[in-house]
């Protein structure tokens, strides 16, 4: 019998490849603790150790996950963490290592290891549900207490993306255009295409220009005034967008695709598209606009 599957529990602990990494570690380590066992067959202290972490996972209630890997058929991942003796034991939180020991352990010591592996989780569990208290106030027009909410998030972690692009978008609400390109500026750059940022620098790049409340105005005469005009429609639309009238530049441009769905080779629906990633997916005009979009595409 192989030592390394017994007393597995199914939903918690499984074997592990090179090929499964991400699904089984890096992407499941976003909703739980997973541990890594890296092991050999050879291995005597890897026989020692992997039914004390068994017990330590089983006992956790599912929010700890373990995933063992065989050194012997898997190198990649192995080569990538610098292993370079087993067994070793890496914790992931939140898609990344974020601690790791050599070496058989007691069961006392494993058990400390995991607290302090949830105890990051705990944190991190925190500081998403205000960012999502704080995405609810800003939708419900709190612009204030969301901005101030999500500087406290940033107070506790400045790497905290969701709240950098919604601390931004606060400002860009508020019409302050260089204190949200300040706070987008705190994004590192292999987070620049992460949707909350990309929805931010959206609306910045078609609110950098506003316009004035006379110019709206002269728009929507001329365009009234020419209802089949939709070169007029859609200037319409992006001075709308432009002035933070998200809801008014929804409806001027479905007055286009609910006559011409694919007017200037989809022109109008890009624009459309781009307003939805400005207001961000959680914003009534977004999901609103979506099931309006659905149904003129498969009407």
């Amino acid at each position: 019998m192989d030592f390394s599957t017994q007393g597995a529990t199914p939903d918690v602990i499984k074997e592990g490849t090179d090929q499964t990494f991400m699904q089984d570690v890096v992407e499941a380590s976003k909703d739980a603790v997973v541990l890594v066992d890296f092991w050999a067959p050879w291995c005597g202290p890897c026989k020692q150790l992997t039914p004390t972490i068994e017990r330590v996972v089983n006992g956790a209630g599912g929010k700890v996950k373990l995933v063992k890997i065989n050194m012997d058929e898997n190198q990649g991942v192995a080569t990538q963490l610098g292993v370079r003796s087993i067994p070793a034991v890496f914790g992931f939180v939140d898609g990344r290592p974020v601690d790791a020991f050599m070496g058989a352990q007691p069961e006392a010591q494993v058990q400390q290891f995991v607290d302090r592996l949830m105890s990051n989780t705990s944190g991190a569990q925190q500081l998403e549900e205000a960012a999502e208290q704080a995405a609810q106030m800003f939708q419900n027009g709190d612009v204030g207490g969301a901005a101030q909410l999500y500087s406290q998030i940033l107070q506790a972690d400045q790497s905290h993306i969701p709240a950098i692009a919604g601390l931004a978008r606060c400002y860009l609400a508020n019409e302050d255009y260089d204190r949200a390109r300040q706070v987008l500026e705190m994004v590192p750059e292999d987070e620049r295409s992460h949707p909350d940022v990309k929805g931010v620098q959206t609306a910045l790049d078609l609110m950098s220009t506003p316009t004035k409340s006379e110019e709206l105005a002269e728009l929507r005469g001329k365009a009234d005034a020419e209802p089949e005009n939709f070169q007029l429609r859609y200037e319409l639309a992006e001075a709308e967008i432009a002035a933070n009238r998200h809801e008014q530049a929804s409806d001027t441009i479905f007055m286009i695709l609910e006559k011409d769905l694919a007017w200037e080779d989809g022109k109008a629906k890009e624009l459309l598209l781009k307003l939805f990633e400005a207001a961000g997916p959680k914003a009534d005009v977004t999901k609103k606009g979506r099931r309006r979009l659905s149904a003129l595409v498969f009407s």
